[in-house]
């Protein structure tokens, strides 16, 4: 499920702060959440993993003047523009965060310890070089939205004709989860985003859960093979749409820094 992926918090919050609109201890609670720590290791001039604040204020020494989100999947590497060694990090971990001014890219590393109600998790971003070059397949927000828009309304008419759009008790708590954290604000961007960014994240992000509900709610009534191949083709391309979309959002206050140079 990537309705709040890490790298989108991360890029928001590191632009807001590389931008002057937050302090850096604003920035890296926003980016941590509910993880226990994020250290950052690779970096160039640091021999070891350094805390985030460290790290930010490095990045910007450096020429970082933004981050961009990358949000690869097989046979989609959206958002990265290579080399090959950074492209399959990015790719196993699903996310990535790419600099904008200097040739970095990060990809989180996640650990998980203690017992079930009580997990800690830690997140080590590894640095590693990138090409600098435009990223893959990163729509414009307006594309995004229209896109957003004809892909849920397609999958809509297919998941319910064949009884597969999320339900039952697990999928609406999940989906009481999801209002619970939009009404208090945890899921809105970083100061310094237009809103029309606010707007396609949050319909990205309802769009992402529907397809992880579906997925993980089992086939419902599909049970046929032609039904159960229907479904898969329904969800295919919403997920693909709701990635570019989350990806666009996350990357418009640099896009649009960059068009008003």
């Amino acid at each position: 499920m990537l309705f709040e992926p890490r790298s989108g918090r991360l890029a928001a919050w590191g632009n807001a702060l590389l931008a002057g609109l937050v302090s850096p201890d604003e920035a890296v609670l926003s980016i941590v959440g509910e993880d226990a720590v994020h250290r950052v290791a690779g970096l160039p001039g640091e021999s070891g993993p350094v805390g985030l604040t460290l790290a930010l204020g490095r990045m910007r020494a450096l020429g970082v003047t933004g981050l961009r989100v990358a949000l690869p999947a097989p046979g989609h590497p959206l958002g990265l523009s290579g080399p090959p060694e950074f492209n399959a990090r990015a790719l196993e971990a699903e996310e990535a965060v790419v600099a904008v001014g200097a040739a970095l890219g990060l990809v989180p590393e996640v650990a998980e310890a203690g017992p079930a109600g009580d997990v800690h998790v830690s997140v080590t971003w590894h640095c590693l070089p990138v090409r600098e070059a435009p990223p893959a397949d990163v729509p414009s927000l307006g594309e995004a939205e229209r896109e957003l828009a004809e892909a849920l309304r397609e999958a809509t008419v297919v998941l319910t004709r064949l009884d597969v759009a999320g339900s039952g008790p697990v999928a609406e708590a999940a989906l009481s989860a999801y209002r619970a954290r939009a009404d208090a604000g945890r899921d809105a961007l970083a100061p310094g985003y237009p809103a029309r960014a606010v707007r396609v994240l949050a319909l990205a992000q309802r769009v992402d859960l529907m397809v992880s509900l579906a997925y993980e709610n089992g086939h419902g009534g599909a049970v046929a093979a032609s039904e159960m191949a229907a479904r898969a083709e329904a969800l295919r391309p919403v997920e693909r749409v709701a990635r570019r979309a989350l990806v666009a959002a996350y990357n418009s206050a640099v896009e649009e820094r960059e068009r008003g140079r």
